[in-house]
């Protein structure tokens, strides 16, 4: 069934790849963005009839409103990203990550259905060898993971609303991000040879970026089954350390030098393992393993030879 999609924040690492894979499923889709990192990664969908591109904020109330008159699905994407980040823009991140959500649910008609991306940094510090699933109590200690935690209660206080969890995200995207986790050490490794890793044994959960773009197509395909609740998504195979993912990066570069220092501290503070089984049990299947995202890396890196794709 073909749909009106709108997503906001729509040129960034996710929408990047879930723009172009929703108009080659037939999909109506507008793109509004501030193009905050002056990326150019929507060119290729310019060619679409059925794509539209806006230049904006999604704060913008008007512009917003405008905007909804169509849509049947809308995705929020647009946000401050990362720990780091929203240290820096503690204004904008609590603007753009949720007031602008806030404002959408206002603004939204109750036939209208919100995919809302979040992440599971809100589980904080878990439990040793204890899964954090989506009944476990949310502790976020980032601003960011903060943020995402109060989105998410908002969006899922109205009827017409799925959350997806998201584990950390690796893999290639034409608006790269550099300094997501797996990303930066397959970089490291390729190009500096050698990594010095502070709070080693803190575990967390990955996926796959094409995962998560299909998880979304699942999400708009499977609606009524799924709505009203938030779900993990991560590998269930890859609740690791970084020791263990840089042991899973030297199977593939076999060259690459680590080692462990106190030389530093995760501001998310993200020490957990994370169940995947409620998304499991609708059917829905990963594709990327870890070994096959790697790979990708090591040829991506091939071609970019700097860490300018960042948020910071």
């Amino acid at each position: 069934m073909t749909m009106k999609i709108l997503i906001t924040g729509g040129a960034g690492y996710i929408g990047s790849l879930l723009t172009p894979a929703l108009l080659q499923a037939g999909h109506q889709v507008t793109v509004l963005d501030n193009f905050l990192f002056r990326q150019n990664s929507l060119t290729d969908c310019c060619g679409y009839d059925r794509f539209e591109i806006i230049r904006g904020d999604c704060r913008e109330e008007p512009l917003l409103k405008e905007l909804l008159r169509e849509a049947d699905v809308i995705i929020p994407l647009a946000a401050l990203v990362g720990a780091p980040l929203c240290e820096k823009d503690k204004i904008g991140t609590r603007t753009t990550n949720l007031e602008a959500i806030q404002l959408l649910c206002k603004l939204a008609g109750r036939e209208q259905r919100i995919l809302l991306p979040v992440t599971n940094s809100g589980y904080g510090i878990g439990e040793p060898g204890k899964f954090c699933t989506e009944e476990t109590p949310l502790r976020p200690i980032s601003q960011y993971g903060i943020t995402k935690v109060e989105a998410e209660k908002v969006v899922l206080s109205r009827e017409n609303s799925i959350t997806f969890r998201l584990a950390t995200i690796f893999g290639m995207s034409p608006r790269m991000r550099m300094d997501l986790l797996v990303n930066d050490f397959v970089y490291r490794a390729l190009h500096d040879g050698a990594l010095i890793v502070f709070e080693g044994h803190f575990k967390r959960n990955y996926i796959h970026i094409r995962d998560v773009v299909r998880v979304f197509e699942f999400g708009i395909g499977n609606f009524e089954t799924l709505r009203g609740q938030p779900y993990n998504v991560g590998l269930n195979e890859a609740n690791l350390s970084k020791l263990e993912l840089c042991a899973e990066i030297k199977k593939l570069i076999p060259a690459f030098v680590y080692l462990e220092a106190p030389v530093g501290n995760d501001p998310d503070r993200r020490d957990y393992i994370v169940s995947n089984a409620r998304l499991a049990q609708t059917g829905f299947k990963t594709e990327w393993p870890l070994d096959r995202g790697i790979r990708e890396l090591i040829k991506g890196f091939t071609i970019l030879r700097n860490t300018r794709y960042s948020n910071i």
